[in-house]
């Protein structure tokens, strides 16, 4: 599996220089295995569809998980979504709590957010693969190396673009972000186990407060907004 030719063309060509070629190699042979002996989520079409539905000239606010959900039917490539249809995740639950208390925007009826990733939001997962039912099983394998990549990769673009790092897992990744254009937002993990950190945080408003400052389109962060 070759991971840098699955990407789309402007992703391939601005991570390039950032991942080691030899790593990426052996990560793609690795997870090439995986999908042929095990029960891998998301599908291996929805690998990269997070970079298929948001450009890197498109990307105004990334949003990063840390690996895919592991139960049958609901990851689809993009970070903290889930498929229409499937029982929603407790994370993304209080996601939309937070949406509601923040901006108003009434509790969504689909856990889908492809609708984010259609206007610049990249929903990013430090690890793009997950076996079924073990989570964090595809850790420390090479894809941090390669997510990393991409958040080099953003940070040296000149627009401003909004990095919303939720929980102890993503903030460690704010060290990347150097470019004094752009925005660190830090919050606590949406997971309901953590009981503080997150509520109340009002990511939503303050990544269009920082987009607006920095002249770039605010985001419609209704789901279901079309664009």
């Amino acid at each position: 599996m070759n991971l840098t030719e699955l990407l789309p063309a402007e992703w391939r060509d601005e991570l390039t220089p950032h991942l080691d070629t030899a790593a990426t190699a052996a990560l793609g042979t690795w997870v090439a295995e995986e999908y042929a002996t095990q029960t891998v989520y998301p599908p291996v079409e929805d690998l990269f569809a997070a970079y298929r539905l948001c450009s890197p000239a498109q990307t105004r606010v990334l949003i990063l998980g840390q690996d895919p959900y592991h139960g049958p039917g609901q990851a689809h490539g993009l970070s903290f979504s889930a498929r229409e249809g499937v029982r929603r995740p407790p994370s993304l639950s209080n996601i939309f709590k937070e949406l509601t208390e923040d901006l108003g925007v009434p509790k969504p009826a689909s856990s889908d957010l492809t609708g984010w990733a259609k206007q610049g939001v990249l929903l990013l997962n430090a690890v793009l693969t997950v076996r079924a039912a073990k989570a964090g099983s595809h850790g420390n394998k090479g894809w941090e190396a390669f997510t990393d990549a991409t958040i080099k990769a953003l940070n040296e673009r000149d627009e401003r673009i909004v990095f919303l790092l939720w929980g102890s897992y993503a903030k460690k990744k704010a060290v990347l972000v150097t470019n004094p254009a752009h925005v660190v937002l830090e919050a606590g993990h949406p997971s309901p186990l953590n009981r503080v950190g997150f509520l109340g945080s009002r990511p939503f408003s303050a990544a269009n407060k920082a987009l607006a400052d920095g002249g770039r389109p605010v985001i419609d962060w209704d789901p279901a907004a079309t664009v």
